[in-house]
């Protein structure tokens, strides 16, 4: 499905037309996958619009640049009021949002130093990344036969566009095969995430999530449903997870800011628990939307309001 165009991204500090936010064909980023990015939502509550996380995925973009030791001429504040901004300019009442910092055209060469960062933020209107009934019902997942990147290879904690060929491929094999989404595992063999999502598992009770030292990303919806499930009583583990957990595990879901929080329903072609969604991810998910819709108390602060900041 094609991005459903917005009137203005943001581009350097400017408002351009959608149509006329262009890169050289020999930007750096082209060709050696020199960016950053950041995926945040905003949706419709009964105070207005709000952005979900929008601290903690500001801070996140700019660690992520850091670790690429790729230098930002902005402050996250204003960083933080670019976002809102494009937001409230595109007037939008839900929709996505794309910050991405890239190394744009002067020298072709492996070495990014001599070429400028550009910053831009867009957004659209989008709905669930896993198609509409994947909130209810559940996706059918396949373990993937690519890996994570080893540690000392590429940075996992990094939202890095370069990493995202390795979940390029996890999804495209999946799809061949029929799921929805791939699992992929780590270096050594333990369960990482899903292609673009973290994964959590259900077993008596407990609720089992990877570590970061999985080659994970550090989720953001992660933390929040972490925050959820302890507030509700449940234990919450990060340890490793070996392949067989799958298979037995009364529930799995996904999060992410595209995914929010999706039930697995099938494991390669094996049901999960009773192939329906499980009571504790049907909790989860009721807390967290309902934070999001502005009918349960935004207690953490998660949700910046668009009319109301900067």
């Amino acid at each position: 499905m094609a991005i459903p165009k917005a009137e203005y991204i943001w581009f350097n500090g400017e408002f351009v037309p959608w149509d006329e936010a262009k890169v050289h064909v020999l930007a750096h980023v082209l060709h050696y996958g020199s960016s950053v990015f950041e995926g945040l939502r905003a949706y419709k509550t009964l105070r207005g619009t709000a952005i979900l996380g929008l601290e903690p995925h500001v801070k996140r973009f700019f660690n992520s640049c850091k670790i690429v030791n790729m230098p930002l001429s902005i402050s996250r504040e204003e960083f933080s009021a670019a976002i809102v901004e494009t937001v409230r300019k595109n007037k939008h009442e839900t929709c996505y949002i794309r910050p991405l910092a890239f190394r744009g055209y002067d020298s072709l060469g492996v070495n990014p130093t001599a070429c400028p960062v550009d910053v831009i933020v867009a957004t659209w209107k989008w709905g669930a990344y896993l198609g509409p009934e994947a909130v209810e019902n559940g996706v059918d997942v396949g373990v993937s036969s690519w890996r994570r990147m080893a540690p000392n290879t590429l940075p996992s904690m990094a939202k890095s566009g370069g990493n995202y060929v390795n979940s390029q491929l996890v999804i495209m094999e999946a799809h061949r095969h029929g799921y929805a989404e791939g699992i992929v595992f780590d270096v050594t063999g333990y369960v990482s995430e899903g292609s673009g999502e973290n994964i959590f598992v259900v077993l008596d009770g407990t609720i089992y999530t990877p570590p970061l030292g999985n080659s994970i990303l550090f989720g953001i919806t992660r933390k929040y449903v972490i925050t959820l499930a302890q507030e509700m009583g449940y234990q919450v583990i990060e340890q490793q997870i070996p392949r067989e957990l799958l298979y037995i595990a009364d529930e799995l879901f996904f999060t992410g800011t595209a995914a929010e929080v999706t039930p697995i329903k099938t494991v390669d072609d094996q049901p999960v628990g009773r192939g329906t969604r499980g009571p504790i991810t049907k909790a989860l998910q009721e807390e967290f939307f309902g934070i999001l819709s502005g009918e349960i108390p935004d207690r953490h602060g998660w949700l910046t309001l668009v009319d109301q900041a900067f």
